[in-house]
Order: C-alpha cells, then structure tokens, then sequence
C-alpha cells in the first residue's frame, strides 16, 4: 500500500504527467460524433428526404398503401388529404403523410 502513496506524493510534487489525454479525449467524441452521425442521422435524413419526394408526386389514379396497411387508389387530392378508394362505394379520407408506398399499377386487381 505504501507504493501506491509515494507514487500519489511523486505526482503531487511536480512529476511530469504525460502530455496528450486531453487533446485523446476531444479526438475521441468528435470521431463517436461522426461515427454516430453516419449509422443514424444521416440514413434517417435520407428516408424522410425519399418519403417527402414520393409524398409530392402523389397523384390521381395512383395505387397506395398507408402506414396502417390500407390499400386503395387515390380518388382525388388536395394539400394536404386525400381520398381512396378502398373498395366499390367506400372512400375513405387520409392524410397524405401516412401514404406509405406507392404501389405498380393493377396491384389492387391482382389482389382482390
């Protein structure tokens, strides 16, 4: 026990401590910060830039799927709603953020 007190006592008095922890610390966060970046923010950025881009070219007559698992074609469109078409007689609302997919053309014949 009487080593670990006499090196605390050499430190204390003036012993040169090794140079560089600091500057290790700093270079340590900013690489975790990119690597974070790079696994989560960006891949996230880049999902919602793709769902806004198909959400914009929505348009009439087009075979959707919304996050809640509906399939339908759209029937009319406005800012920020539109109407599908589910089945004979039966529109339903939507807001146009919850359009999941865009489906290919004839999936919903196919289908049912």
């Amino acid at each position: 026990m009487s080593l670990f007190v006499a090196s605390a006592h050499a430190q204390a008095e003036g012993a040169a401590a090794p140079q560089g922890g600091e500057m290790f610390q700093i270079l340590f966060l900013v690489g975790l910060f990119v690597l974070f970046y790079f696994i989560a923010i960006r891949p996230q950025r880049k999902r919602q830039k793709e769902h806004s881009q198909m959400v914009a070219a929505l348009a009439k007559g087009d075979e959707v799927v919304t996050t809640s698992g509906i399939l339908g074609k759209i029937t009319a469109l406005d800012d920020n709603y539109l109407v599908l078409s589910v089945s004979d007689k039966v529109e339903m609302k939507f807001q146009r953020a919850h359009v999941h997919a865009v489906l290919p053309k004839g999936t919903l014949k196919s289908i049912g």
